[in-house]
């Protein structure tokens, strides 16, 4: 049974993640307990007197870029429990943790795989480093002091679009247009504060130009030329605007999910590992997360509490169309969005059209 409170806890966990201190993850299932962990994050964590940590749980990304791979492969897409010759302590987590050290401080093994009790209950961990923007990677440390305890099913709460209302909304002029309207949106247990910006009048007989645009710290506040996200947006608005002089509209929604959902400081870690040659996607590999972990519900959600019920999709990229429609939302047409490249972000769009679907020249 999922419990009303289950998003309450993951939203502590996620405070605990952020503040190094360890949280349980176990099945839904009182009777499957022993499948559970005590979890300390490897990034963030302090050590605790009395723990005892013979394992680390890592993602099946960073283990097979660590060629420590499930050999007995249950399930070779789930996270791997590792085992040492000797009990981990936080630093040598942190180097499997982390890629900077994997040329400073190489792997002192050999290493066992163990396998996993429960696999949902160590993607659920995975997915909780995730989302609080740390490295995923845990010791696996009995007696230390777990600040909450949570379930894959507490995950499922969290994430229920229900828990998104709209809070305010008001007349935003901005540069592309002084017809706009600005339109906050806050969930019940998660911090993040989405928006929408309206341009035009609204009309529910015509269909809205929308974009959706995952924040960007780096392209849409400091004009970074390592990505095309700053330009899109400006352009975006900009043909928004022009819709709506000749009688239409748009949407943008303003999406709090930096790095496609990895976080600012995983963002940053993916380009140092840009500036030593791997592309976006081998980056993201290398750390042990996802290319592509976007939350569309909540844009589902969003143009449903803005009385949007079709929308015609700025996007390069067909899986966004997939994904969009996936969550029940009806896109009636892909309207492609590209930009000229620059000498910095070429080889980024390229990994985008030739490793992500991108549709781009």
């Amino acid at each position: 049974m999922i419990l009303p409170e289950g998003g309450r806890r993951v939203a502590q966990a996620l405070d605990a993640l952020r503040h190094g201190w360890a949280i349980r993850v176990e099945p839904a299932s009182a009777t499957d307990a022993a499948a559970g962990f005590d979890l300390l994050p490897a990034e963030t964590g302090y050590a605790q007197p009395g723990i005892h940590a013979a394992r680390v749980l890592i993602s099946a990304a960073r283990a097979a870029t660590l060629k420590l791979g499930n050999t007995i492969a249950f399930n070779p897409a789930a996270p791997v429990l590792i085992r040492g010759l000797e009990p981990f302590t936080l630093a040598t987590a942190r180097d499997l943790a982390d890629p900077a050290r994997d040329l400073a401080s190489p792997l002192r093994g050999p290493f066992r795989v163990d396998p996993l009790p429960d696999a949902d209950v160590a993607r659920t961990a995975m997915e909780l480093a995730r989302m609080a923007g740390v490295l995923p990677a845990f010791l696996v440390a009995t007696g230390s002091t777990v600040a909450v305890t949570v379930t894959p099913d507490d995950l499922l709460m969290f994430r229920d679009g229900d828990g998104l209302s709209i809070q305010t909304r008001a007349h935003l002029p901005v540069a592309a247009t002084d017809n706009a309207e600005i339109v906050a949106f806050r969930s019940r247990d998660d911090v993040r504060e989405h928006v929408a910006l309206i341009i035009g009048t609204q009309d529910r007989s015509r269909v809205p130009l929308v974009r959706l645009h995952s924040e960007c710290l780096t392209g849409d506040i400091l004009g970074s030329l390592k990505c095309d996200c700053g330009p899109q947006l400006d352009a975006a608005l900009r043909a928004m605007a022009d819709e709506a002089e000749h009688g239409g509209w748009g949407v943008l929604l303003y999406l709090r999910q930096e790095g496609r959902g990895i976080g600012l400081i995983n963002k940053l870690r993916a380009y140092q590992l840009q500036d030593q040659g791997f592309d976006t996607v081998d980056a993201n590999e290398r750390l042990g997360l996802p290319n592509e972990s976007r939350d569309f519900p909540v844009a589902a959600r969003m143009l449903d509490l803005l009385g949007v019920p079709a929308i015609r999709l700025m996007t390069n990229n067909p899986a966004k169309v997939d994904a969009l429609r996936g969550v029940g939302v009806e896109v009636v047409e892909r309207v492609p969005h590209e930009l000229p490249a620059n000498p910095h972000n070429h080889r980024y769009l390229a990994t985008k059209r030739d490793r992500s679907g991108h549709l781009l020249d």
